[in-house]
Formats: structure tokens, C-alpha cells, sequence
């Protein structure tokens, strides 16, 4: 390996480590979640926290805000409609993906549960079905002003339905109807109420969100049509690594002219954009978006914060405004998505979804090699049912396959400069002194110009693997598919494959020993230690500093991906152990000594010296002049 190469491995671990520290902010040791409860403890619990909420909620005022416009007495009863008994606390909703719980109080979702996706539990223990909504910790809540100015939380008011309290969706039986009527002299007025209407479809994970508005100008503030969505939750873990998800867990939303950003993923953020076309909560294989069908939402604050605890990965808050145009006949339409944060999935929907999915946005080039070439590659080789393991293995033949020419290109130039060895000894002999390196510079330079070699010539081969490397770095721990994939001792290919706990922290490395990381730190000192005894070139300092930093960077790298996912680790073994088959395959097939000769001939040629060359010449025989009279 010559100086170029070495030059070329040094951007790859600088990039690299900036990346990791950018996407992982330091990852501090990584926690084992505990496994979420069955299905029937989580609905338990669920029922059991509404009701207790419904009976100390059954007698309370309805509250007013403390200021000036607003009266500081409350009424003893509530404006609206409230049956006096209730036998279940939610309306239950089953299609073909999941369940949903929406709550008979607020009329919102509380509970969401995915029916064909589990989340993580340990080897050996059974897994429990995704809980994305746990019932306690996420709200979706209007504040009414009444024409009293009274302020009315609709999270605090009952939603009526003529429908059963359980609706398993078929094609006659796909709406869910929600009304919160106002109360006229002690009773119901039937044809004023406000509507959540949710439509479902029983293969999507997505489903229709209206607001209707229906004769509510006697009841509401006059000339109002602007109402806040506020909409809040406390996302939870649900993967093996639970520093990395609350990293990477953050609020992504796309504005009318389909600019998708994001808050801050590893602090704390807030942010007030306008004309939002959707919202979404993200982790980090899991979104809840909410997407605008009426135009837009007007405007939104939108908060993360960071200080919660597992298994609390964030506290997410979204205030979204939006028009009702009309008290007397007004609706706003939403569509509601929680499911998989799947690159192929979201696409579908033609609305910029897929950006939530990190594969190098920020990066023109990086997310035109996953999207025009690794992501399609990777579903056309998924349809075949086999292995994720062995189908890692064949994306990186193909990928060596097709950066052969440039892999075979630098091994030639490190060819040319590895047997000009004897002639690189001689002016180094030539020039042994201090003081004459810049003659021994000028001299060397001259060898490689007869020769015609350009020892830049092996830095642009270098330089064209490096997206690659970077944008599988962005692609595994991105990619849906390896979630829960198991291979080989790797349960689980989206994360690591721990095959050894300490019990406690190392810093740096982790309270674990990640066996694909430790594979491929040990394949990348093998290579660091085959393209030293090639090296020649440089003084004997600059050889040792090299050598230093080469056996430096792997050493680093068993720390940094130590906690990543065994699916990026593993495939970056591969291209270790590959890359020492393309060395053989190049060693036998390249004749060093026809390539001496070779070069031997071009020494013996008259060379013309361009423009450039010559003023070079000058400057050296000026600095030359000057340190001789001084």
C-alpha cells in the first residue's frame, strides 16, 4: 500500500467517525429493554387507567384559563352530553394489520397494536405483538371556546356512537363514527355535534381522519374557524438498543412545497413552520404520521424533549392549526399512518414519507447509490426467500464485482510505485542528510515523471469506494428489513449480535462484545499488516507514523461499531475477506517485473517538460538560492 492508499483509508475513518458520532452522538452503553406485556395485560391496564380517569372526571367542572378575556368561575356541570353510565371506557376497531383503541373520552387514539409485527425480546423469550400506542401516554386533543368564552378540553368530553363498541372492518363495515353533542336546556342536541369520523381499510396501516363541524354556531364562539389539533406522546422503545433509538427519534414534516425537515434528533428542539402538508412521530423503524387532506395545516409547534427515561424515548408535541371554514357545515380530512418506517412502504403513498427513512438525504450522492442501486438490489434479491445473511453476501459480490476495475486500477499504481523500490533507495542514499530533502524531493519527482507515474493516480480509485462505504454505513441500520432477521449467532441483524455480556461499562466499547465487529476489526489489522510489508515508499519516520495510524484506525473502529447493527459490521467483514481474494486474483495475474521493465523503458525516453513542470523546476532552484545565502 503506498502513501496514496494510506491518504485514502484516513478520509474513509475520518468521515466514518464523524458520521457515527454525528448519527450516535457518543452512544453511552446500550440497554436491554424489558419485554412489553402480553396483549391481554396491556388492554387491562389500558381499561383500567381510562375508567379510573372517566370516574374522577365524571363530576369535575370544565375548567377556564386564568386571563382577563376569559371568566374565573366554571359551571358545575358539563356543556356537553354525558351518558351516566359507561360500560366500556373505548370504542374497539380490528382490520387486518392492527388493533385500535379509540377513547370513548377525547374521542382520539390511545391504543394502537400491530398484528403482524412483534417487538423485541430476548433470545429464547417469546415474542409480544408491537404496541406503537400504549393507551396512557399519548393524547389528541381540540380546545373549544364556548360563547361564554368558556375554554373546553374535547379530551375531557364524551364521544356518543351508534355503532358497537366493537367493529372488526369489513367491506360493509368500514367507518367509525364519533359525535360530541352540546347540551340544550339538560339535553342532547341531536342534530348539533361535533365528528370524528375514521375510515379504515382492512389491508393499511393507514386510515382516514375527519373533523366534521355541524351546526355549531350556536354553541362555539362566533366567527371562529381556526382550531388547534394538539397531539402529544411519549414513543417508547420497542427495539434491542435503546441509546440508539432515542437518538435517532425525532419529528419529521413536509410543507406544501414538499420540503421534508426534521427537528434535532439528539437534543432537545422546537420549531414553527407553516403550511404543513404532514407531521410525523419517528423512532427509528417505526412512524406516526399525520397527513392534511384539506390543503394544509396553516401552522404547528412542534417540541421534542429529551429528559424522560426508559422506556421513554421521547416526549413529542405537535400543535397543528387548521381551518374548519364553517361552524354550521365545516370538516377538516386527515389520513393517520402508523406502521413500519419502510423505504419501499412509505414511497407508495407519494408524499415524501420515504425521507424519514436516513439513507444519506443530506448527501446528493449517497442517496442516489442506496436508492438507484442498493435498495433495489436489496428487494429483488428479498423476493427469494432466502437468508438476509446470505443476501448481504451476494449484494457485496456484486458490489466488488462491479468496483473491480477500479480496485484493479489502484493495485496497479500501487504495483508501479512498489517496484521503483530500487531507484527510491538509491536517491535516498544519494540525499542522506537533512538538509538536502528538497533535493531528494525534486530528485524523486523527476524518477516518477521519466517513469511516467503519478503517484496521485492511486487516490481517485480510493476516493470513488468511499461513498459506497459510507452509504451502506447509512443503509443497514436504516433498512426495516434486517429487523429481527436472524443469521447465523446475530438474532437480530438491525442491531448487534452480543455474544458476551460484561455486566458492566468499558468506556468506549460497551458492556458487550459485538462477534461480526471483532470479525472485522481482526480481517481489517490481516489487511493493514499484508499492505504493510508492500509499502515502500517514504522515510523511515513517515513509514512508522503510517503504520502507527493504519493499526490505529481498526482499533478504533471495534469501539465505534461495537453497538451498531451486526448487519453493517458483517457486511463490512465480507468486503474485508473479498478484498484479500481480489488481491490474490491480482497478484497472480500482475508480472511486477514486466512492469519494471516497462517502466525502466520509459525512463530511457526523452521526456518534454510542460509549463507546469518548469515553473516547479524554477521554484525549487529559487528556494535553493535562497537557503544558500543564508
Amino acid at each position: 500500500m503506498d502513501r496514496n492508499t494510506v491518504v485514502g483509508l484516513l478520509l474513509i475513518f475520518c468521515i466514518v467517525l464523524g458520521v457515527s458520532f454525528y448519527n450516535s452522538s457518543q452512544q453511552k452503553k446500550a440497554q436491554e429493554q424489558k419485554a412489553l406485556e402480553q396483549l391481554e395485560q396491556v388492554l387491562k391496564s389500558d381499561d383500567d387507567e381510562t375508567m379510573r380517569r372517566l370516574d374522577d372526571e365524571k363530576d369535575s367542572p370544565v375548567t377556564s384559563p386564568s386571563s382577563p378575556l376569559l371568566p374565573h368561575s366554571s359551571p358545575l356541570t358539563s356543556p356537553f352530553y354525558r351518558p351516566d353510565t359507561i360500560t366500556t371506557p373505548v370504542y374497539v376497531v380490528e382490520t387486518e394489520k392492527a388493533i385500535y383503541h379509540f377513547s370513548k373520552f377525547g374521542g382520539d387514539l390511545k391504543f394502537a397494536q400491530l398484528k403482524d409485527i412483534y417487538a423485541y425480546a430476548q433470545k429464547g423469550e417469546e415474542k409480544p405483538l408491537l404496541v406503537l400506542f400504549d393507551g396512557k401516554n399519548n393524547t389528541m386533543n381540540m380546545e373549544l371556546m364556548l360563547q361564554n368564552q368558556m375554554i373546553v378540553k374535547t379530551q375531557t368530553c364524551f364521544f356518543a356512537s351508534e355503532q358497537p363498541d366493537l367493529m372488526v372492518v369489513d367491506k360493509n363495515n368500514n367507518t367509525l363514527s364519533l359525535k360530541l353533542y352540546p347540551l340544550q336546556e339538560g339535553e342532547c342536541a341531536g342534530d348539533s355535534y361535533i365528528e370524528y369520523l375514521y375510515t379504515f381499510k382492512n389491508d393499511d396501516y393507514s386510515f382516514g381522519f375527519q373533523i366534521n363541524f355541524v351546526n355549531m354556531q350556536n354553541y362555539l364562539y362566533p366567527n371562529t374557524n381556526v382550531f388547534t389539533l394538539q397531539w402529544a406522546a411519549a414513543l417508547e422503545n420497542v427495539e434491542r438498543n435503546f441509546d440508539y433509538e432515542k437518538n435517532i427519534t425525532t419529528i419529521y414534516y413536509m410543507d406544501v412545497l414538499n420540503k421534508v425537515d426534521e427537528l434535532s434528533p439528539t437534543k432537545e428542539d422546537k420549531k414553527t413552520p407553516s403550511q404543513l402538508k404532514w407531521v410525523s412521530f419517528k423512532q427509528q423503524f417505526f412512524t406516526t404520521v399525520l397527513i392534511a387532506d384539506s390543503g394544509y395545516f396553516s401552522s404547528g409547534q412542534l417540541t421534542t424533549d429529551t429528559r424522560t427515561a426508559a422506556p421513554v424515548l421521547k416526549n413529542l408535541t405537535a400543535h397543528l392549526d387548521f381551518d374548519a371554514k364553517s361552524l354550521y357545515n365545516g370538516s377538516f380530512d386527515m389520513t393517520m399512518y402508523l406502521g413500519p418506517n419502510q423505504y419501499k412502504l412509505l414511497r407508495t403513498y407519494d408524499l415524501n414519507l420515504e425521507r424519514q427513512v436516513p439513507i444519506g438525504w443530506g448527501f446528493f450522492l449517497l442517496h442516489w447509490i442506496n436508492r438507484g442501486a442498493v435498495i433495489p438490489v436489496f428487494d429483488w434479491l428479498s423476493q427469494y426467500a432466502i437468508s438476509y445473511g446470505i443476501i448481504i453476501l451476494i449484494l457485496t459480490i456484486l458490489l466488488k464485482l462491479i468496483l473491480m476495475p477500479v480496485a484493479y486500477k489502484t493495485y496497479l499504481s500501487s504495483a508501479r510505485m512498489r517496484v521503483l523500490k530500487p531507484e527510491i533507495e538509491e536517491i535516498s542514499a544519494k540525499y542522506p542528510k537533512q538538509e538536502d530533502a528538497m533535493k531528494k524531493q525534486q530528485a524523486t519527482m523527476a524518477l516518477y515523471r521519466s517513469a511516467g507515474v503519478n503517484p496521485m493516480s492511486g487516490c481517485l480509485p480510493v476516493l470513488l469506494q468511499m461513498p459506497i462505504l459510507i452509504a451502506m454505513f447509512r443503509f443497514f441500520p436504516s433498512a426495516y428489513e434486517l429487523r429481527q432477521q436472524p443469521f447465523l449467532w446475530a438474532d437480530d441483524l438491525s442491531t448487534y449480535d452480543s455474544v458476551w455480556n460484561f455486566g458492566v461499562n468499558i468506556p468506549f466499547y460497551g458492556d458487550h462484545v459485538s462477534l461480526f465487529c471483532l470479525l472485522m476489526t481482526v480481517a481489517t489489522l490481516i489487511y493493514t499488516w499484508l499492505n504493510n510489508k508492500m509499502m515502500t515508499m517514504g522515510n523511515q519516520d513517515q513509514m512508522k507514523m503510517m503504520r502507527i495510524m493504519m493499526y490505529l484506525m481498526p482499533i478504533m473502529f471495534l469501539g465505534i461499531f461495537n453497538s451498531f447493527s451486526s448487519g453493517l459490521t458483517y457486511y463490512y467483514f465480507l468486503v474485508n475477506i473479498i478484498t484479500f481474494v481480489q488481491m490474490w486474483i491480482f497478484r497472480m495475474g500482475v508480472n511486477e517485473d514486466k512492469i519494471h521493465a516497462r517502466l525502466k523503458a520509459n525512463m530511457a525516453k526523452p521526456k518534454e517538460k510542460s509549463k507546469w513542470q518548469t515553473r516547479m523546476e524554477e521554484m525549487v532552484k529559487q528556494q535553493q538560492m535562497q537557503q544558500k545565502k543564508k
